[in-house]
Parts: C-alpha cells; structure tokens; sequence
C-alpha cells in the first residue's frame, strides 16, 4: 500500500489540501490515518475516493449527495456521466488507479484500446499527457513510488515513440529544433512528449537523446544549425549544477537559442544567460510551442 500525503491528494486530485481537510470535518468518506508526529497519510482507496468524489463534484454533484452514496452507488453514477470530457477524466482516473494498484497489463489494454477507438494523436494529446500532467510524472518525479514511475513510464515512452514516427503535420514551420537531456537526466518523457508537440505543429525535430555531455550537443548543433535548442530538466543528478549548466551552454554555443522547461527551472530566480529563455510551467511550454 502507498501511503499518500494530503499535498499528493491536491496534486493528483486537483481538489485544494484546505477543501480536502474541511471534507474530512464534515463528511466520512475520508478517514486518514496519522503518523507518530500527526502527519495525515493517505492510502490507496482513499485516493481512489477522493479522485471519484472530484470527478462527481466537478459534474455536478453536491458533496453532501456524494457522501450519501455507497461505492457502488458512485461508481453507477460516475459511469452514467454522459459529457464526453467527464469519460476522458474518468479514463485518465482509471489509469491512475491500475498504476497506484500496479495493473500494469489493464493500463497498457486502456491505452491500447483508446488507440484504436481514436487513434494514436488524439490519445497521446486528451489521454496520455493529461495522465502525465495529473500524476505529476511530466514535470515533477515525488508524487508517486520510484518502481511504479518505471513500469508505467516504459509503456508510455513506446506509445509516444510510435505517436512521433507516425504523425505527419498539417503545416510545415521550416524551423529546426536540437532536443536533448544533459549529462545526469534519464527521465525522457517530458522531452519526447515536446518532440511530438513540436513534430505536430510542424517543427523539424534533431534528437539527441538523453544524459548528452555539452560537447557533443555543441558538436551536433554547429554542424547541423537548428533554429533553437530545447531541453526539458525533470529529475537531475544530485551534482547537477543548475547555473554551471547554464554558463556552459552559454559559453559553448553563444549563437544559439535555448530553451529550458522543468521543475528546476521553477526555482531558479536568478536572470539567465540573454540566449537561454526558461519555461516555467507547462502553461508557458505549450503557450510557446503553438506560437512556433
């Protein structure tokens, strides 16, 4: 069993830690339990009730009805939403769920199968990225056990390798983009999902790979000339030097843009090197890849 904080309920949920205490006040279907200094902790079903009380509340449903309900009630209700959106937060739920629970084979079956029913673009964009944004995987690493990050993470990473090969633009840019991991970050999907945002709207993609020393980015990048250079910084090495990293890049490749999105780049306060541009949400991420 996972033992979830009230900040990863908010995380995943999206429901505020403030509501969610005020819901534990007045209604009982939360009962956390306390470590040895008081901190609440969540298990399991409590996150699965939480992510179905969400849902049901975001549709309509007062919390006071909700808590009325037993679990088969809600689960009735929830499948009797009829708004196609609802259904697509359900799935993504679903998915969270056969991750938490380790049904490695019924996640792939649901992505697989939504795949086939809408094909693999339209399930990559409303399926598998909201999964990524909602778990946290896309931008931070915290929110959910190291074993189950990897087992879903390789099934992801195949999906979005096949949506790259086999997506082909309504609108070519004639822009060129250099997209690598630094030496230190092995978490690429955040990287390949901006590789196939970029591919999607047009962008013509050089990639490198991941955990790339700086010199062979600059290698690559003076021979090939790319518009710009992105990287996105997920979970770096723990002697990964932030503001090193941006000197060097600075001081190797000074007629290049870069463009950097990941959590680090939230903490950084500092004003960056005048060709580097940071990304600090995935608001500004995709704000500035649909303007390329």
């Amino acid at each position: 069993m996972n033992a979830f904080t009230i900040k990863d309920l908010e995380n995943i949920s999206g429901i505020k830690a403030h509501t969610i205490r005020i819901w534990e006040q007045r209604y009982s279907f939360l009962a956390p339990k306390r470590t040895d200094t008081n901190i609440r902790y969540y298990s399991n079903s409590e996150l699965k009730t939480i992510l179905n009380i969400a849902l049901l509340n975001k549709y309509g449903y007062k919390i006071s009805h909700i808590n009325q309900m037993t679990p088969e009630i809600m689960k009735d209700t929830i499948l009797s939403l009829s708004q196609a959106q609802a259904q697509q937060e359900l799935l993504v739920n679903d998915l969270i769920n056969d991750m938490i629970e380790m049904n490695i084979n019924e996640f792939e079956n649901k992505i697989d199968n939504h795949i086939d029913k809408k094909g693999i673009e339209n399930t990559i964009i409303h399926l598998i990225f909201p999964f990524l944004e909602r778990i946290g995987i896309l931008w931070v690493t915290n929110h959910v056990n190291p074993g189950q990050e990897h087992l879903v993470t390789n099934i992801i990473r195949q999906k979005l390798i096949v949506g790259i090969e086999t997506i082909v633009p309504a609108i070519l840019t004639h822009q060129t983009a250099l997209l690598f991991l630094p030496e230190g970050e092995y978490h690429e999907l955040g990287i390949l999902f901006i590789y196939f945002l970029m591919k999607s709207h047009g962008v013509k993609v050089i990639y490198v790979g991941a955990n790339v020393p700086i010199t062979d980015v600059a290698f690559i990048a003076n021979h090939t000339k790319p518009n710009f250079l992105y990287t996105h910084l997920t979970a770096v090495a723990n002697q990964f030097h932030f503001e090193k990293f941006l000197s060097n890049f600075s001081q190797k490749l000074p007629d290049f843009n870069f463009i950097i999105s990941g959590a680090i780049t939230q903490h950084f306060n500092s004003q960056p090197p005048k060709n580097i541009s940071l990304k600090k949400s995935l608001a500004e991420v995709m704000s500035y890849i649909s303007a390329l």
